[in-house]
Order: structure tokens, then sequence, then C-alpha cells
């Protein structure tokens, strides 16, 4: 067995509509704009805020990351939110600086501040990329990329992969040489920290473990490097490619012309709680949202196949990116853009549409919604509005912009 079909929602019998769609990213823009307080910024979920000082601030599931998706859906011409969008980053980088949302009761890796996805970096980042009007910002976030070089977390949430990231895309926007040369002093030690056989032992959260997927595994790691192009040596991205993609055929359970993939190499697919991870933070989701450019065409195919059979999450996980329905849509439409078969950009909209009546309904139950990027409603707009204009721009990890 390669998912658990009691995890999954039979599909909406909805027609993909394109004025429906539009009306309903709006309908998720409006909620978040009213939603917004000065002080409280944005009320949290109870997942999201677990063991975590109120308001939460962060790129993953705090202020900042649903700023920048409010932000990309207005450049994108998909919505325009009535906020004051600087004003509210400027606003969350004070609280932060208050109160920093950090989760308590767990070993976090240093320095934790750095991390892109949970720490300040991200603020920083979405500050520095959507508006800039603050040099000194840019600044800072320059040492916290450097700083965070040796973390231990070599992974995108807390490590130098993320905040290559954040360097790469600041490169690109201001074509300043110091951004390159920091890209590439993380570059260097993380490359150095991988193992022979194309994987990173990580640290994190007082735990070892050689994670596959996107958030604290190889896949997002290989995707920091390749984001950085012309910065890597000649050969080096095709060689990355190469031997991920091998790596990721050596790892893969595949029965019935289907694939999925553990949390971390050497585990089994049923992981020590009983479940079967198939979403974009663990399983086939992110390793073809992530790695579908190179990722074997056939083993590609099997693991879309699998998503769309196993449909829509249930209401355990919901409709967001992280481990929700939108981000396995996401996969159907890297599908998509590596195929050009037009059946994956359908099948990517059906669980388009679905996704968002799933965090309607989830709205009208709790009377507001859901605020985050990687598990609230924002993500299911952009997921939206990535399917409405047939193209694959998975958050942060495929642009900022």
């Amino acid at each position: 067995m390669l998912y658990r079909p009691e995890a999954f929602a039979e599909l909406s019998t909805s027609r993909w509509s394109e004025g429906g769609v539009r009306t309903a990213i709006a309908e998720i823009v409006a909620d978040a704009d009213e939603a917004f307080d000065h002080d409280g910024l944005w009320p949290a979920d109870e997942w999201d805020g677990w063991s975590t000082p109120l308001p939460l601030k962060s790129l993953y599931v705090g202020a900042a990351g649903v700023i920048w998706a409010l932000w990309a859906l207005r450049q994108r011409g998909h919505a325009c939110s009535r906020l004051e969008l600087e004003g509210a980053a400027r606003r969350t980088l004070e609280a932060r600086r208050e109160l920093p949302d950090l989760m308590t009761g767990v070993e976090l890796p240093q320095p934790a501040d750095a991390g892109l996805l949970e720490g300040e970096s991200g603020i920083l980042a979405v500050l520095s990329l959507c508006w800039n009007s603050d040099p000194s910002l840019a600044d800072e976030l320059h040492a916290l990329v450097r700083a965070n070089r040796d973390n231990p977390a070599a992974e995108l949430m807390w490590g130098a992969p993320g905040t290559m990231l954040a360097a790469r895309a600041l490169l690109g926007k201001t074509g300043e040489e110091r951004w390159a040369d920091a890209w590439r002093e993380s570059a260097t030690a993380l490359l150095e920290r991988r193992d022979a056989d194309g994987l990173w032992t990580q640290h994190l959260y007082g735990e070892t473990f050689r994670a596959l997927g996107p958030v604290h595994g190889a896949v997002g790691n290989v995707r920091a490097l390749l984001d950085g192009g012309e910065l890597l040596p000649e050969g080096a991205a095709r060689r990355l490619e190469a031997e991920t993609a091998a790596m990721l055929a050596r790892t893969a359970v595949v029965e019935g012309g289907r694939a999925n993939w553990p949390g971390a190499a050497g585990e089994p697919l049923v992981a020590s709680d009983g479940q079967i991870r198939l979403q974009w933070d663990q399983g086939a989701p992110g390793i073809v949202v992530t790695a579908g450019s190179y990722l074997d065409r056939e083993l590609l195919l099997a693991a879309a196949e699998l998503i769309w059979e196993a449909g829509a999450h249930g209401s355990e996980k919901g409709a967001g990116l992280c481990h929700g329905t939108a981000g396995n849509g996401y996969a159907l439409l890297a599908t998509f853009e590596r195929t050009g078969d037009e059946l994956w950009l359908e099948r990517a909209r059906r669980l388009a549409t679905h996704a968002l009546e799933q965090a309607r309904r989830a709205r009208e139950a709790r009377e507001r919604g859901r605020y985050s990027l990687w598990t609230g409603d924002v993500g299911v707009a952009l997921y939206a509005a990535d399917c409405l204009d047939a193209r694959l721009r998975y958050p942060i990890l495929g642009g900022w912009g």
C-alpha cells in the first residue's frame, strides 16, 4: 500500500470555472484584509501556533508569509489587497523584535533567528525583495545569510539552503556581488556536508535523520543549489541532477505502476505513527514539485498517477500547501510543465477547484480564514492562480516574483 485511502476525500464534482476561481481568490484576499490587526497581525490556527508565542510573524505560518502572498497575487494581477502591505511587513518585523515567535520546548538549530521560513531572515527578505525602501534591512539580511552558513540544520526551513534562496533573489534584484559571495560561501559549505550517496545527515530538533523531501531533505537542498544557476561551477548542475535522480530512483517505493517515497532514507513507507504520507512536505508530491524537472520520467508519471488516484486530502490535512490538497495539486502542475500534456493541467485544476471549496467550508465553519502561507488560505489562492496561468511557481522555491 502506497497511501491510506481513508485519509483522502472524493473530489468535488464542481467543474473548473475561471470566473468562479477568480471570485474565490478575491474572497480569500478580502477575508485576510478584514482579519488583519495592527497589533495582533492575524489570528493563529492552533496547529500553526503550537508552542509558539503569538502573534505569528514567520514566512512559514505567520504574517510575513501572508503579506508576501497578498503582494504576489497583486503583482500577478489576480487580486488586489487593500492593505498597505509594506507597512504591515514593517509592523511584522517590529513585532518579531518585540517578541520572537520561535517554538519553545524543542531544541532549535542555531542561529535559529537566521532561518528563512521560521526566523527573521524571511521577514527581511520579504521587505527587501518586495519594497527595499530601507537599504539597512538588506544589510541585516546579508549578515544573517552569512551567519547561517554553518547552521547544523542543512535544510530549507532553518539552515543555509533557505537563506541561499534569499541571497540568490537579492543578487537578481540588485546585482550586488556581495550576494553572490554569500551564496557561494553557503553553497560550498552545503556541498561539503553532502554524503556520498547524495543525501545530507540532518541534526534537527534533537534527532538525526537523512530526509528526502523539500523542507528538511535532499531535494530541497538540491533545489537551492540549482537556483544558483551560473554561480555553480561548470557541470555541477548536471551532476547534481543526475546523482539526485539516481538517489530518488533507489529510494522510491513502486507498486503497480505507482510510486511514493518515505520521509527519510532507510525508513519504511509506513511512519512510526502509522501514517503513510502523500503530501508536499513528505512523500511523492514534494518530490515531484521540487525535483520534477530532472526526475526519471517514468517515475515522475508513476508518482503523479498515485497523487491523482488518491484525490484530495481529507479534513485532517486540509486544503493547504504543506500537507494538504493544494500541495498535492502542485505536483500535477509540475507534471504538466514537464510533459506538456494538458491532461495534467486539467487534473491540477480539478484539485484547485476542490481546494478552494475546502478552504471556503473551513472558513465558514470557524467563521474566519486560516492565515498562513504554507497551511492557510492564501497558499491555496496562489495555487489556484498558478492553475489559471498554467504555470508552476511553487511559493519561494519557484521564485519570489
